[in-house]
């Protein structure tokens, strides 16, 4: 199956979770696939696996609308792209479009890496669904990264088209914790700083843990970094990284009690599944996305009371109790891989060739006149 995925939405930098999910399953596809990327800056092949590539124009040009054409003259069995925004008119391709999450319905701050006139774009197209269905149904099948998300999408309507699960996963690393080996009292928070991360409640929370630190992993403005140094403890108890290294990062995963997130909407809780990879155990706000990802392993409390937080870390002070939330985060991580993610997305594949074909099939039917018979 010959297979082209669109990578223009890799960074040139460091990888952002549309960046990464997308390099980490061509990684996996291409072990068993023909696969071709497309990519708009050659500096994106430095994030990207050795693959055959084809540079075309951005995803934000305007000359995105006819980008089809193009890719017509490629002659791929299928076309997938991470995102639900790729140009379509004019197909002659089977196509899976993506679509990760709704968050941006509930939070619409656009990512701020994108252009002022996207951005504005950007929030325009989250006030209402109808555009979103109008995009989606361009699709021969709609991919999404999770069963929370495939509910809602069926829940508003958002397409007519089958939406098939290609899941995220951990980066592979190899290590693991040892359940007995000595650990700070370190508590990790990986994410942004918006205001649905709920990160204040996470800063209040170290006014009831003395002699635990939280370490803030991600690069943060100054203005919000004044606004949580300023809470009750702060001084004494948060320590700003303001970015790490994935190497600092697995480092910090290895010697601390926990990651600690306690978002009120996330999209997926990739950090979750991180963490767990490495036997580190997770204490997670009570939501659907969260459980999902948690499944039995992750120890969820209310996201607005400081105090459940902290009780959840003393649970796992108890004898034997960090060792379980360990073993438990394992098992649970293992569910996830790339290569599985790869597998689903070839599933998809084929069910976009099939819908595709089945489509053609009917318009060129519709299309055919109905010729009468001829009377003796």
């Amino acid at each position: 199956m010959r297979i082209l995925f669109d990578a223009r939405f890799t960074r040139t930098d460091h990888h952002d979770g549309i960046s990464r999910y997308g390099a980490s399953l061509i990684a996996a596809l291409a072990e068993t696939d023909d696969v071709v990327m497309l990519i708009s800056d050659p500096r994106q092949l430095a994030l990207l696996p050795d693959v055959p590539s084809v540079r075309i124009t951005s995803p934000l040009s305007p000359a995105e609308l006819f980008v089809a054409r193009r890719i017509n003259r490629l002659r791929p069995d299928v076309v997938v792209c991470p995102m639900q925004t790729m140009g379509s008119w004019g197909r002659r391709y089977p196509l899976v479009l993506t679509l990760h999450d709704l968050i941006y319905y509930q939070n619409p701050t656009p990512p701020s890496f994108l252009p002022l006139p996207v951005r504005l774009l950007w929030r325009l197209y989250h006030l209402a669904y109808w555009p979103q269905r109008l995009l989606l149904d361009r699709a021969d099948v709609v991919a999404t990264i999770s069963a929370t998300t495939a509910g809602l999408i069926a829940r508003h309507r958002l397409t007519r088209r089958p939406v098939l699960l290609v899941g995220n996963a951990p980066q592979p690393s190899g290590r693991r914790r040892d359940p007995a080996a000595p650990r700070s009292a370190a508590l990790l928070y990986m994410g942004s700083f918006m205001p649905y991360k709920n990160v204040g409640t996470l800063v209040r929370a170290m006014a009831l843990l003395p002699g635990h630190t939280l370490h803030l992993l991600s690069q943060i403005a100054p203005a919000r970094r004044a606004e949580l140094a300023g809470l009750p403890a702060a001084a004494q108890r948060v320590i700003f990284h303001d970015g790490v290294s994935d190497a600092e990062y697995e480092d910090l995963l290895h010697g601390s009690t926990a990651l600690v997130t306690l978002s009120r909407a996330e999209g997926y809780g990739l950090p979750i599944i991180e963490a767990m990879a490495t036997g580190t155990p997770v204490i997670a706000s009570d939501i659907p996305i969260f459980r999902e990802v948690g499944g039995e392993a992750a120890l969820f409390v209310d996201p607005d009371d400081p105090g459940a937080v902290a009780d959840a870390v003393r649970a796992l002070e108890e004898p034997g109790r960090w060792a379980e939330a360990s073993r438990a985060g394992l098992a649970q991580a293992a569910t996830y891989s790339w290569a599985t993610s790869a597998g689903q997305l070839r599933t998809a594949c084929r069910r976009a060739m099939d819908e595709y074909g089945r489509r053609r099939g009917i318009l060129r039917r519709a299309a055919t006149p109905v010729r009468g018979k001829r009377s003796a």
